[in-house]
């Protein structure tokens, strides 16, 4: 059996967000175990799983490196660049 992440999209949302995590077989019978345990009172119009191994994430312990603000990279900024007039004006 394999661990699946299971994301759900609301009725009201744009977005899918994670709601949790399962074993199965194969990705149909995770889709099916899904709906079943995170959508018993309607809650969602779109279901997402997927596999667990073949996420990839940031090391939280490596923050800084992933999440620091740029300041020292002014090109980042808009106030870096030039603007005409015409744009200027919009």
């Amino acid at each position: 059996m394999k661990l699946y992440e299971i994301f759900i999209r609301a009725k009201s949302g744009l977005n899918h967000r994670h709601v949790g995590s399962l074993h199965a077989a194969d990705p149909q019978m995770a889709l099916q175990n899904a709906r079943d345990v995170y959508t018993r009172r309607e809650e969602g119009v779109s279901i997402w799983v997927v596999e667990a191994a073949a996420i990839t994430a940031s090391n939280p312990e490596q923050s800084e490196a992933w999440f620091d603000p740029a300041a020292d990279k002014i090109y980042r900024h808009p106030t870096f660049y030039p603007l005409d007039e015409e744009v200027d004006n919009m």
